[in-house]
């Protein structure tokens, strides 16, 4: 069984066990969170598709630890006129794991 779930503006498709790094949610780590936005859902080869969402159906997870991601470089020039700047940016993220989906 999976489910795909708008998590903080983006889609992801889940299931149970699965762990996934979405934007930062709030919450401690051990937090329990739960997800209404089930777009689709997927049970045996039955799909049930949501107008727009898929009614009494919610994904439940366990928050496991807030990170960081890669450092990405924003290097910017002109050339001939001496301008330099380099400026970086690590994104914070939420590592969740998928508990159900009921």
């Amino acid at each position: 069984m999976y489910a795909i779930v708008e998590i903080a503006g983006q889609q992801f498709k889940v299931e149970k066990g699965q762990e996934i790094f979405v934007h930062r949610l709030e919450g401690e780590a051990g937090a329990k969170v739960e997800f209404d936005q089930v777009l689709l859902t997927d049970k045996d080869g039955t799909v049930t598709v949501g107008t727009p969402t898929v009614a009494s159906t919610k994904v439940s997870a366990t928050i496991l630890e807030h990170v960081q991601g890669d450092k990405v470089l924003v290097f910017k020039k002109k050339r001939r006129k001496g301008y330099k700047v380099k400026n970086g940016h690590r994104q914070q993220y939420t590592k969740v794991k998928i508990e159900g989906i009921a």
